[in-house]
């Protein structure tokens, strides 16, 4: 089957299509045909080695398709059924091995291009908004990168429940997405000396309880220096890369601040907790107060591409690798 392999850690250019062994599952293992896998961020941190995979690996850690084949075992599907997951790497394939466990059924309704779009980020929007921070009605509440495929969901998840979003983008264009997603203001990153005294002047001159940060080492500052006393930092990603080591008793300094670097993994770590969660991502779906928008569909050899554009923000929504598709077709 074909699929897309990584020999060496590097840029987008070392993601190769080739051809490789038709995966068999073992115990307690399901055999899937992709239908539609999602880029993530996650899928750069692995193939730039950030998040060490042994080599050589499929990237990909969330799709949708149809199980093909079990293993010894297996109670959790059967064959023929539609199924989505995250979190378990292969999915730039024609076929993933997943263990049965973590396979999340998927109701006739969400097709599989939805799924492969919304379960990671609705997923991690779900922990974000109701653990890492339960964001409240009336909440004034900072999201960065606010038009990419996770800041649209969660502008949205936290407008539905009753927060205040200021939203950072880096154009015109993107604000527009983001207001239209529910952000009451948009900041555009790259017109602002102090973006940090632009947020408190949106606030009413005051810090915020919480700051929603998946872009990492280019806005830490910025994130800390935007909460009032006791605020949270909700640091989920490093999109433009790590955030340096540095001294806690800059939280102190802040005013007896909280920072977490959360992970999905550990909120969806059982199966009760993983359906549990898809089901109300599933159910946001259903109900529009989560809109999903693909803008990006690439064929298996076109995954560099779908790096390249990921990674210089050349894109908003979500961005799907297509397996079944033929080069351009989708695009």
């Amino acid at each position: 089957m074909r699929a897309i392999q990584v020999y060496e850690v590097g840029g987008p250019e070392v993601l190769l299509e080739a051809e490789v062994d038709q995966p068999r599952p073992g115990p307690g293992e399901a055999v899937v045909e992709v239908a539609a896998s999602g880029v993530n961020f996650l899928d750069v941190y692995h193939r730039e080695g950030r998040y060490s995979l042994p080599l050589p690996f499929t990237p990909g850690a969330e799709g949708a398709g149809t199980v093909v084949e079990v293993g010894p075992g297996v109670t959790d599907v059967a064959v023929g059924d539609r199924v989505g997951w995250v979190e378990v790497p292969g999915t730039y394939a024609e076929r993933a091995v997943v263990d049965s466990s973590r396979l999340v059924p998927l109701p006739d309704d969400i097709d599989f291009e939805t799924a492969a779009a919304v379960l990671l980020q609705g997923m991690t929007a779900h922990y974000l908004v109701k653990d890492a921070y339960p964001v409240r009605a009336g909440d004034t509440v900072l999201v960065h990168a606010a038009a990419g495929g996770m800041g649209l969901l969660l502008t949205q998840l936290i407008t539905h429940l009753g927060g205040r979003v200021i939203g950072t983008t880096s154009t015109t264009a993107k604000a527009e997405l983001a207001k239209r997603a529910g952000a009451a203001e948009v900041i555009l990153s790259s017109a602002v000396d102090d973006l940090a005294a632009e947020v408190r002047r949106l606030n009413g001159g005051q810090g915020l309880p919480v700051v929603f940060d998946g872009v990492g080492a280019h806005t830490f500052d910025a994130s800390l220096a935007s909460l009032r006393p006791r605020g949270h930092l909700v640091l989920f990603g490093a999109a433009s890369g790590a955030v340096p080591p540095f001294d806690p008793i800059r939280l102190a300094h802040g005013g007896s601040l909280t920072l977490i670097r959360p992970s999905l993994g550990d909120f969806v770590a059982d199966r009760s907790e993983l359906l549990r969660r898809a089901a109300d991502v599933f159910e946001w779906v259903r109900s529009k107060a989560l809109e999903v928008t693909v803008t990006g569909r690439y064929a298996l050899s076109e995954a560099a591409r779908a790096h390249s554009d990921l990674e210089a923000r050349r894109t908003t929504g979500k961005l799907l690798v297509l397996p079944g598709a033929a080069a351009g077709v989708h695009r």
